[in-house]
């Protein structure tokens, strides 16, 4: 690494909790702690790193490169955020640990070793602008819209194809406003024909 760190730390964080690793190589001890996910909790525990190291650079690894505990953060000049892929993390819990069992704390070490071991694959952490970070999080919310529509169109055209076969014929797409109103409309194939008649 070309940058040397007082310590070196692995979150493995959740929606309510964040196992820690601190690793502290001038006395090669690690310690485990855990704080809440709230962010008053988070710039506290950063209050007691700052007592502890000043403003030292400290590596910290975690699994996501976006969310409220990057962000909470990444406003911190000393903190150098390096984020691994939780499959990473997973793979390499796997080949080193017979049981596979999953474990907030034990998976904080591991962060912390894949950087100590890896460091020329693991890039720090580079912030987004305002705008990239308020685009992502509109994709996404797009995304998850794109994949409703589609369950649901799933849905509907596997229940027509129980009762109402035909109209998935008369139309190709399913998710149109012209075929929800004929559905609508004629919800079945004998008012469809006593419609017409």
């Amino acid at each position: 690494m070309e940058r040397t760190f007082v310590a070196y730390i692995g979150i493995d964080w959740s929606d309510r909790k964040h196992d820690i690793c601190l690793y502290d190589p001038e006395s090669a001890q690690r310690e485990y702690s855990v704080i809440g996910a709230q962010p008053q909790e988070i710039a506290n525990w950063v209050a007691t790193l700052q007592q502890r190291y000043g403003n030292s650079p400290i590596a910290i690894c975690l699994e996501q490169k976006r969310g409220p505990l990057i962000y909470a953060l990444c406003q911190y000049d000393n903190l150098v955020l390096f984020p691994i892929n939780p499959r990473t993390v997973s793979n390499y819990r796997r080949a080193f640990q017979p049981s596979r069992a999953k474990s907030d704390p034990v998976d904080a070490q591991i962060l912390i070793e894949l950087l100590l071991k890896h460091p020329d694959k693991i890039p720090p952490w580079q912030a987004a602008s305002c705008e990239l970070r308020a685009l992502r999080q509109w994709s996404e919310s797009r995304r998850m819209l794109v994949g409703e529509k589609v369950r649901l169109t799933n849905r509907i055209t596997a229940a027509l194809k129980n009762f109402y076969p035909q109209v998935l014929e008369w139309f190709e797409d399913k998710d149109t406003q012209v075929f929800c109103d004929f559905i609508t409309q004629y919800p079945s194939r004998r008012c469809c024909i006593d419609s017409m008649s």
